[in-house]
């Protein structure tokens, strides 16, 4: 896949990398991958969602605070860029960012340099920042939602993860790979496709995940077309059915796990729903 190559060809340079694409095409992969293949491997690697801090907070969680710097600060608080000085930050839904914030993390890009809330010590970090976004980016500037200057500095190289329904061969490798992890995880026979099944789970693309489970199950070898989610499943998910309707179907097959492997199940078919066709 060209996307894992450029990270591994980048992971040895200290830039910052802006990964972009769809949701659920594994975005947040990319950063660990580039991480574990740089020299910062041995130091610490913190992933940060941006969309999940509320406004308020969001600079104490990035930079910390000093004790009695707003309600609530009872002590001095390290951030995320202190504790992760010397490795790699990630920095999902960076798009998020208030545009305050986004200030103070062009500063460290430049310089180093942030400060914690409510001190006027300047501080230093070293870090590798390595940021993710399914926003379209020039879009978001040129519409004010995102600082340009930001933008090119995060963006010094960028990979884009192509969807699942682009990714050609990328399906049944991943098929088989899913497919191996759960026989192996619930101790069930591998299996292997036939012909015309690899070719329906090419048809159907963002399908294989789903058919990973079917697959899961105790079934003759090799898995025929009639072992995987059929044109009525892929109008079912078409669909996107009730999540309570999704799981009242999975309750069929609980007999064949125990309740934590079930519930793994049940979650499985839960992400899934969110792969774009």
């Amino acid at each position: 896949m060209e996307a894992i190559q450029r990270a591994l060809r980048v992971a040895p340079i200290d830039l910052s990398v802006l990964v972009t694409g769809e949701s659920g095409t594994g975005k947040e992969f990319f950063p660990k991958i580039i991480h574990r293949n740089s020299p910062r491997k041995h130091a610490t690697y913190i992933a940060v969602n941006c969309g999940a801090i509320p406004e308020g907070t969001i600079d104490s969680e990035l930079f910390g605070h000093e004790k009695g710097s707003f309600t609530g600060a009872v002590a001095t608080r390290k951030g995320y860029f202190e504790e992760a000085n010397g490795g790699t930050i990630f920095l999902d839904e960076v798009a998020e960012l208030p545009l305050t914030t986004q200030a103070r993390l062009l500063r460290v890009l430049e310089t180093g340099e942030y400060m914690r809330v409510g001190s006027s010590q300047v501080m230093k970090s070293n870090v590798r920042i390595v940021a993710a976004t399914n926003v379209d980016m020039e879009k978001a500037v040129a519409e004010g939602r995102f600082r340009e200057d930001l933008y090119y500095r995060l963006s010094t190289v960028g990979i884009y993860v192509p969807p699942l329904r682009d990714r050609g061969n990328d399906i049944i490798m991943l098929a088989e790979k899913f497919a191996e992890d759960f026989a192996e995880k619930y101790h069930t026979p591998r299996i292997s496709l036939s012909e015309a099944a690899d070719q329906l789970l090419r048809q159907y693309r963002s399908l294989a995940i789903a058919a990973c489970t079917s697959l899961a199950l105790p079934r003759p070898q090799p898995i025929t077309p009639s072992s995987l989610p059929t044109t009525t499943m892929a109008a079912k998910l078409k669909a996107r059915p009730p999540l309570v309707t999704l799981v009242t179907r999975l309750m069929a097959t609980r007999r064949s796990f125990n309740s934590k492997s079930f519930v793994d199940l049940t979650l499985l078919f839960l992400a899934m729903i969110s792969f774009k066709i």
